[in-house]
């Protein structure tokens, strides 16, 4: 993990953080606690994509499930509520 404190970033700027971004995402420790993940524009861009890329693999797999009539109906929303919590994770 690329770590780089706080306290190191007042005392040199931000040339701390570009510095240990060369090695890839830099982790920032505030109060011996990880606070903040900074990334390179391109890592944050590809980050975004590979989310929006796995939300459309769930809603196609929801839309194939419906199709081949692989749903639930529930009364209500609690009785939704309830039958979720009762699945076993995935």
């Amino acid at each position: 993990m690329n770590i780089v404190p706080a306290q190191e970033i007042k005392r040199r700027g931000i040339a701390a953080v570009d510095e240990a971004l060369a090695q890839g995402p830099v982790h920032i420790v505030k109060n011996n606690r990880p606070q903040y993940v900074v990334l390179t524009e391109e890592s944050y861009r590809e980050l975004l994509e590979a989310r929006e890329e796995a939300a459309l693999a769930r809603i196609k797999a929801s839309l194939e499930d419906a199709k081949a009539g692989r749903v639930t109906r529930h009364a209500n929303v609690e009785a939704l509520l309830q039958h979720l919590d009762s699945e076993p994770a995935a």
